[in-house]
């Protein structure tokens, strides 16, 4: 095991992890050092008086966003009859489609809200899915490339938005 030793000189001592999107920040209110594990991402304070463990462990973690996050792709889950009836969505356009594979882009942002089926959307140059399924309520944003792929018999409503509209 590969441990790392940080002495503290000061109360507030930072530690970054050289893997991408993982940070630690760590606090002390005494001076002692502190102990990393790069293969557990944990660490331990030890105590510069008496050389032993103290009670503080700080667990690093690994953030990454979702495929949502990173296209802007916004998603409501299982939309309610009042929110589905709020925003008109019986006087959307219709789309209907069986089992398939479309290459997608959309020139505007459009609100989906699909009806029967589901749908996995493979952004472009990516090899992970977003799934969506009947219920879900799905904005895609301007500009957003992707494969769609069908399973099975597939329904939605869909309007196209303008910048702003929500």
């Amino acid at each position: 095991m590969s441990f790392l030793t940080l002495s503290l000189n000061l109360k507030v001592k930072a530690l970054f992890s050289r893997e991408p999107n993982m940070a630690s920040v760590i606090m002390a209110t005494t001076l002692g050092s502190f102990s990393v594990n790069r293969s557990s991402r944990d660490c331990s304070k030890w105590s510069s008086t008496n050389g032993k463990r103290s009670g503080l462990t700080v667990k690093a973690m690994r953030v990454e966003k979702s495929l949502e996050e990173l296209y802007e792709v916004r998603v409501e889950r299982k939309v309610s009859p009042e929110r589905v009836a709020e925003l008109g969505v019986s006087r959307w356009s219709m789309w209907k489609t069986g089992k398939c594979k479309l290459p997608w882009d959309w020139q505007v942002d459009q609100l989906v809200y699909i009806e029967e089926g589901e749908v996995r959307v493979v952004p472009e140059g990516s090899k992970q899915f977003m799934r969506f399924v009947a219920g879900d309520l799905v904005r895609y944003p301007k500009w957003f490339e992707a494969d769609l792929w069908f399973n099975g018999p597939y329904q939605e409503r869909y309007s196209f938005r303008a910048y702003g509209d929500d």
